[in-house]
């Protein structure tokens, strides 16, 4: 073998052994967990995700709730699609689907969800922040306001955020029907919003920073208001989402820099975090409507995944026992290709992450499929130029050299065609079609090496080691 051949099969090692690595279902060290820089950070981990076909999840529907004659632009739905995209991938999910379906809705897929209201009350909602002078009065939480931003548009809802407590010893009062708020500022002000994180009580609170505007106000109002030595109440600030208060604490001391906290007293982390979410990401251009949700139990999707698992097997048994039966030994070496192209590819789809569905599956079998194609024309050459009495080295050579040729162009071929589905299903919110095109991208692009430079290498490695023996014994190169 030449040293090229030695390296490359070195390489192919390599490749085959964190293949194996990665396919194995444990516990991968987070260290190596921790080297997949492309993945979201906190959210870093090798294994194969599955969609909402194959683990279940919510498919919701949503509509820009407005008047039929109102002028939505596609802007504004743009801009809307992508803060929702924002809020669901800050949900942890794995691989969701967030797409603009029509003029006026974006159609939302959440494989794996857990807390469906929660989720839909965290895309959905606008999150209209607003920091309200209430005069000095103390509105206990959970308190519907009316503000000079506007009135509420609905009666008061569980905002999943209960058990809210203010912060400091503040005077409660009852609140007055028609009492219309100042708002001092609204969240546009929010430079900077921080993750939740319990206190010494135990209660998550959620650490913000302002813009100068918002800083000058906030400095201005606390001064003010900051007590002196005599009081002992503080004057209250509320803060208030979609006028509903959600803590009401008091002004302790004068506060310049514009930093401060959201407490939410005995909320659960989730709870707490899904504020975060909505804040974070800002308000909605345009309110949205749930005009449908569609659950997808997981049953049909563990029939799917054994089904699709048994006529994978099934396939791929067929294809290397064709291979073995019609070309005989190197059948055998490019089966072996073809089993490093199947860890390779399950390896490709736990690192990148590639979401499985039922189309990703069919374009997994379909590559597999079309993997053997390469080595069928290799062969085919080999078995004609050894017919023609070239030696078995020279036969070995030029069949790898003159189906190279008609591979690379297939290949290409395929490539292209798999952009173009990708782009169409991106353009035309076709999930199903971009999961068929990833796959057989994938698949396409790996065979290109396992199919020519693995078997390849395989092929030289046995020829150097046993060329004199197969000279005599013709039959086991398929001819």
């Amino acid at each position: 073998m030449q040293r090229r051949d030695i390296v490359l099969l070195v390489l192919i090692v390599v490749l085959a052994a964190v293949a194996i690595f990665v396919d194995l279902e444990i516990d991968h060290p987070q260290w190596v967990e921790n080297l997949l820089f492309w993945q979201p950070e906190g959210a870093r981990a090798i294994a194969l995700r599955l969609g909402l076909d194959l683990q279940g999840g919510l498919q919701v529907l949503l509509a820009a709730d407005v008047a039929d004659d109102a002028a939505v632009s596609a802007e504004d739905m743009e801009t809307a699609r992508q803060i929702v995209e924002n809020r669901v991938n800050a949900l942890g999910l794995t691989e969701p689907l967030v797409q603009r379906q029509g003029e006026r809705r974006i159609i939302v897929e959440l494989p794996g969800i857990e807390d469906p209201a929660l989720a839909i009350e965290t895309i959905q909602g606008t999150a209209l922040l607003e920091f309200v002078d209430t005069g000095g009065v103390y509105l206990e939480p959970g308190t519907v306001v009316s503000t000079t931003t506007g009135a509420p548009t609905s009666a008061p809802t569980d905002m999943g955020i209960p058990g809210l407590t203010p912060i400091g010893p503040v005077t409660q009062t009852t609140t007055t029907t028609g009492t219309v708020y100042q708002t001092l500022f609204t969240g546009a002000e929010l430079e900077q919003v921080g993750s939740p994180y319990p206190n010494e009580r135990n209660e998550y609170q959620i650490p913000f920073r302002l813009y100068e505007n918002g800083t000058r106000i906030f400095d201005q109002f606390t001064t003010l208001h900051a007590p002196t030595s005599e009081q002992a109440v503080h004057y209250p600030l509320c803060i208030v989402l979609d006028k509903v208060v959600i803590s009401c604490p008091g002004i302790a001391s004068r506060i310049p820099n514009g930093q401060g906290v959201i407490k939410l007293g005995r909320s659960s982390y989730e709870e707490a975090y899904a504020l975060y979410v909505q804040l974070h990401y800002g308000a909605l251009p345009v309110p949205l409507r749930v005009e449908t949700t569609d659950r997808v139990g997981p049953t049909l999707g563990e029939i799917s995944v054994e089904q699709s698992i048994r006529a994978g097997i099934v396939g791929l048994s067929v294809v290397l026992l064709f291979m073995l039966i019609y070309y005989r030994l190197p059948g055998a070496l490019a089966d072996v290709a073809l089993l490093l192209y199947a860890a390779l590819n399950l390896a490709f789809y736990k690192l990148m992450p590639v979401t499985m569905t039922l189309p990703s599956i069919a374009g997994f079998l379909l590559s597999a499929g079309m993997a053997v194609d390469a080595n069928i024309l290799v062969f085919e050459r080999m078995k004609e130029e050894l017919r023609a009495g070239r030696s078995l080295r020279a036969a070995i050579e030029s069949g790898f050299s003159r189906a190279w040729t008609s591979i690379r162009d297939s290949q290409i071929s395929t490539i292209i065609v798999c952009i173009v589905l990708w782009l169409f299903g991106r353009n035309f919110g076709a999930s199903m079609v971009q999961g068929f095109a990833t796959t057989l991208f994938i698949g396409t692009v790996i065979n290109i090496f396992t199919a020519v430079f693995a078997t390849r290498t395989f092929v030289r490695l046995v020829f150097a080691l046993a060329s004199d023996w197969l000279a005599s014994r013709r039959w086991l190169l398929g001819v």
